[in-house]
């Protein structure tokens, strides 16, 4: 029927696996049926009620979790790209090791915004300094000289993985490692 949420279940069974909702400081809120149903930054339809609004900050699939919290929970503040496809002047080797000022664009209803592109051992990642919501792996992180219409085009690639704030790092690592259906401590 084109249904991306049955097309993902036969994809990946374990992605349908009916689990907890939990909050990023561990308290569990309500169950959910999958994974599958639920996107980073999803706001609406969560299934849980809150005085505060609620987020999805991550998905656990390991231990089948919806980890939801504040928006600013959702906040990266770096990217971690794979793929690169660069086209600035000389190799990716000869970014200093402070790094080198640029705009990055990670949402396409956004403008670029100020980011430090790092390179070292061949991992290259993107330092943003504004935090941004939402942002998940697979999407693409464009490289720009600066934010006008003129501006160029550095490179790009794919988010591997991100990170927040150290507050909502240390959160999911302290959730990471406890096994579902564990209270909190």
């Amino acid at each position: 029927q084109g249904k991306y949420s049955d097309i993902i279940a036969r994809l990946r069974p374990s992605a349908a696996t009916p689990g907890e909702i939990v909050h990023i400081d561990g308290r569990v809120l309500g169950r959910h049926e999958g994974i599958l149903r639920y996107t980073i930054g999803q706001r609406r339809g969560i299934g849980v009620a809150s005085a505060e609004p609620l987020y999805v900050v991550h998905l656990d699939a390991r231990h089948a979790r919806v980890v939801v919290g504040p928006r600013e929970a959702l906040e990266t503040h770096k990217i971690y790209l794979r793929d690169v496809n660069w086209l600035g002047d000389g190799p990716l080797s000869d970014i200093p090791a402070a790094g080198m000022e640029l705009f990055a664009k990670v949402r396409s209803t956004r403008p670029p915004r100020p980011a430090v592109l790092h390179y070292k051992a061949g991992a290259a990642w993107v330092e943003l300094a504004e935090g941004e919501a939402g942002i998940a792996p697979g999407q693409a992180c464009v490289l720009y000289s600066d934010d006008g219409n003129d501006a160029r085009v550095f490179g790009g690639g794919f988010i591997e993985r991100s990170e927040r704030s150290a507050q909502a790092e240390a959160m999911l690592s302290k959730l990471a490692a406890r096994p579902a259906h564990m209270p909190a401590q």
